[in-house]
């Protein structure tokens, strides 16, 4: 199969950072090619992957900030259209952009939703449902205005995440920092439980880091070491008690909650977004209301099998699953040969909704 993959040009790929779709997607590429498929990958020119490499951009432009974003995008975008006719799919991992081109080819598209960060995003999505192949991060994030063709999870190289058999001595955050990842309850549950607490991430919201978080790192019973990379991710993970995932919001998708089932470390969360899909309660995490039933959990979770959060890590979110279930979504609309709508996206109108010509 012919496959052309559009990744995002703001960073390269893999990603130096982590971001945690840049992570996923180098993984898919490269499961394709590993499975003999003829992939091409659309991302900035430094990028370093197993498949045909086409740059437009010599760096992702929030790598550059004398890159132009527009010029960037566009000229990106354009390419991987330009030679649509070459694939047998395409593959957008580059949100709603690529849409927009969609219709002026003949090759189908695949669109995994990485998450819809605004109500115009939405309206874009809806006004491509009738042509589009929509994949969905989650059951939990799938919206009740698009169709979906598949619900596909990310997925990790289990490789690449030891296995800690024995509960370590800390508890351990690891997610950006921002109000919504709730590190600041994380501080509070690992200081009532009196048990040291680590604090791993970008920060992403600096006046919420200095007033909530700083005053509270002392070294000891707080640290912050900041963004880590792959090593330092999989030696926290297995080192920890427990991973505190203590979010207030409907999150789409937690990567390092299945990165810490890899290493055997299980998860205290709140019950918000795909937590309840991703997690199963009193086996590889526990799901918690508020910072005092977060203190209770963790005096429970090292009654929990680190084998089975492992077993669960391998079984339900593995890589090879996530690549052999977008290679399965690909034969699936390549021999239904459905044909496409012919209307075409006029405007976007108040009160917000698009309008469609059949002429």
């Amino acid at each position: 199969m012919k496959i052309g993959v559009i990744a995002s040009v703001a960073h390269r790929l893999p990603p130096r950072d982590d971001s945690a779709r840049g992570r996923i997607v180098s993984s898919l590429v490269d499961g394709f090619v590993a499975r003999g498929h003829e992939v091409t990958l659309f991302a900035s020119a430094d990028s370093q992957t197993s498949a045909w490499l086409h740059g437009t951009a010599a760096v992702g432009y929030a790598d550059d900030k004398r890159v132009d974003a527009r010029v960037c995008e566009a000229v990106h975008h354009a390419a991987a259209f330009e030679r649509a006719s070459g694939f047998d799919v395409l593959v957008n991992q580059s949100d709603f952009v690529p849409l927009s081109y969609s219709r002026l080819v003949s090759t189908p598209m695949v669109t995994t939703l990485h998450g819809i960060s605004s109500p115009q995003e939405l309206l874009v999505y809806r006004g491509y449902d009738d042509i589009a192949h929509y994949v969905a991060i989650s059951d939990a994030d799938r919206l009740p205005d698009l169709h979906y063709d598949a619900t596909i999870h990310y997925g990790v190289d289990p490789a690449r995440f030891t296995f800690e058999p024995d509960a370590g001595a800390y508890l351990l955050f690891l997610d950006r920092i921002h109000p919504d990842t709730g590190a600041h309850l994380a501080i509070e549950v690992a200081r009532r439980a009196r048990l040291p607490l680590i604090i791993a991430g970008a920060i992403q919201d600096k006046a919420y880091f200095r007033d909530a978080v700083q005053p509270h790192v002392d070294g000891a019973d707080v640290s912050c070491p900041g963004p880590v990379d792959h090593l330092q991710r999989d030696a926290l993970l297995g080192g920890a008690r427990a991973l505190l995932h203590l979010i207030s919001f409907a999150e789409p998708f937690g990567l390092p909650v299945i990165e810490a089932l890899a290493t055997g470390t299980p998860v205290i969360a709140t019950p918000l977004g795909s937590m309840p899909e991703l997690l199963r309660h009193g086996s590889t995490g526990l799901l918690v209301s508020d910072a005092s039933a977060a203190v209770a959990a963790v005096a429970q979770v090292g009654d929990l099998d680190r084998r089975v959060c492992r077993d669960e890590a391998v079984s339900r979110f593995g890589a090879d699953r996530m690549v052999e279930s977008y290679l399965a979504l690909f034969e699936r609309i390549l021999g239904a040969k459905t044909p496409r709508h012919p209307g075409s996206i006029q405007s976007i109108g108040s009160p917000g909704l698009f309008s469609h010509a059949t002429t």
